[in-house]
């Protein structure tokens, strides 16, 4: 029951930093993905550079047990599910995560995206013996590997390099990225082209 309870907790705050930094809303994602304003991409990219640090710190420290962590299989359809994704959040302005909250919040829009979604899923569930069956579900890439080697977990690596170092690099890398990025990429600096007074 604890758990249970610790769950909703963390979730519920989750949904609401999501919110609050404006995940929720597709004009803003849609800015993101046009790159006129970055404030939400800076924020992802601080949030996965963050929680790198505080894994892998906390590994190297004996304070995170990697037995627990989780390794997604590379193979072919979920590269073309990766793409499939990245258009439905484009187009949708929503994530399955963001849906989700953004329901929590009342927006009508995201309780048609989630029954798509739901659809989507249960499609998928129906066709799965045909999918299977395409190879498209094979492991490419050795499976379950990470990039580096991580002591006490049971993946195999692709390189030989520490992978609790490898993890430390990247996320500061990618905190420096979330500092280093400009505002926008592209457009004018007030989002729309500026009109000369008449």
């Amino acid at each position: 029951m604890t758990s249970i309870i610790l769950a909703i907790v963390i979730g519920g705050l989750f949904g609401f930093v999501l919110d609050r930094v404006g995940a929720t809303n597709p004009t803003i994602i849609g800015r993101m993905l046009n790159l006129t304003n970055l404030s939400l991409a800076k924020t992802i990219l601080l949030a996965i550079g963050v929680g790198s640090v505080l894994m892998f710190g906390g590994q190297m420290l004996g304070l995170v047990n990697v037995g627990h962590m989780s390794v997604k299989a590379a193979y072919v359809g979920v590269f073309i599910g990766g793409l499939m994704l990245g258009a439905g959040w484009a187009l949708a302005g929503f994530c399955p995560g963001t849906g989700v909250v953004a329901a929590g919040t009342g927006r009508k829009d995201a309780l048609y995206f989630i029954a798509g979604g739901l659809l989507g899923a249960a499609a998928y569930m129906v066709t799965y013996p045909s999918w299977k069956a395409s190879g498209l579900l094979d492991s490419i890439l050795g499976g379950k590997v990470t990039l580096g080697l991580v002591p006490g977990s049971k993946f195999e690596a692709i390189t030989a390099l520490p992978g609790d170092i490898m993890g430390l690099v990247l996320g500061l890398g990618f905190i420096v990225l979330a500092f280093a990025l400009p505002d926008r990429l592209a457009g004018q600096p007030g989002g729309a082209a500026q009109q000369p007074a008449e």
